[in-house]
């Protein structure tokens, strides 16, 4: 995963949360998160396989 990749997914989340406060629903709480984990797992994995 590239750093434009992750900046990228990071940014997404925090838009997501910000919209999960906007409107309360919780699909976006949820799709934020798992977003986010998604990202974390890519650049952790990906850090491994080079």
């Amino acid at each position: 995963m590239g750093a434009l990749a992750f900046f990228a997914g990071i940014l997404l989340s925090l838009m997501g949360l910000g919209r999960w406060k906007e409107t309360g629903s919780p699909y976006w709480l949820i799709g934020s998160l798992v977003l986010f984990l998604l990202v974390l797992l890519g650049s952790l994995t990906g850090r491994k396989g080079r």
